[in-house]
This record gives C-alpha cells, sequence and structure tokens, in this order.
C-alpha cells in the first residue's frame, strides 16, 4: 500500500464523524497521539496514546444525537487545519463553530487540538 497523504488521512477522518462510522478511524491513529478537546475550559481534556484517543473519538462518533459538519479543511504538508459546525441538539442555537488543528506523520493522526467558540468569555469591547 502507498503511504497516505495528509489529506488522504484527513478525509477519512472526516467522513468517521459525517457518516458515524468509528471503524474507519481504527487505521488512522498513531501510537504516540496526543488529542486535547475544546472542553473542558480553559484547555480541554488531554487524551494520550492511541487507544485511548480512539476510544474519546469513537464515543463521538458513536453519539447519533450530534452531527459534525466539517466547513473548510486547509493541508499544508503534515498539517490540517478542519473548520468545523457541531450539532449537539434540534434548536436553532444547538450548534457551535470550532477548529481542529492535525498533523498527519507516517500516514497516521499524530496530534489533533481542538478549539470552539464559546459564550461568555467577556471581549474588552464590551467593557468600553
Amino acid at each position: 500500500m502507498s503511504a497516505r497523504t495528509t489529506s488522504d488521512v484527513i478525509d477519512r477522518f472526516n467522513h468517521a464523524f459525517i457518516h458515524h462510522d468509528a471503524d474507519v478511524l481504527t487505521d488512522l491513529v498513531g501510537e504516540d497521539c496526543v488529542m486535547e478537546a475544546v472542553q473542558p475550559a480553559p484547555s480541554g481534556e488531554r487524551v494520550v496514546g492511541r487507544e485511548a484517543c480512539l476510544a474519546w473519538w469513537r464515543a463521538l462518533v458513536e453519539d447519533r444525537t450530534t452531527q459534525f459538519e466539517p466547513q473548510e479543511v486547509i493541508v499544508a504538508g503534515e498539517r490540517a487545519t478542519i473548520c468545523w459546525h457541531y450539532r449537539y441538539g434540534d434548536g436553532a442555537t444547538d450548534w457551535v463553530s470550532g477548529v481542529n488543528v492535525m498533523r498527519v506523520r507516517d500516514g497516521l493522526i499524530t496530534e489533533a487540538f481542538g478549539f470552539s467558540k464559546t459564550a461568555g468569555v467577556p471581549l474588552a469591547t464590551e467593557n468600553s
């Protein structure tokens, strides 16, 4: 099998979330993978190692009450940025925008850092 590109790996990763197909993740995650979730604030849950990352992502992928919607994917070498919407309910405001910053080495995800827009953070412009 030829080496998978960063684009190939990220396309398959997104496919798993869009289609709730956790089995796709199995051969995408490196042994030394480190993932940081968007919550809890301020730094997110840190998950280390292939099995732990797979378990965390599987739980998210298998949750059919939610929907992950990639908006844009930008690939530069071994780095990828995924801009996304995550819908977690049926209401008009039951969603959040975010971004994952990923690293793929030798055809496997080795880093995944998630960030999202969060309500309740005071901005300097609100105090003027």
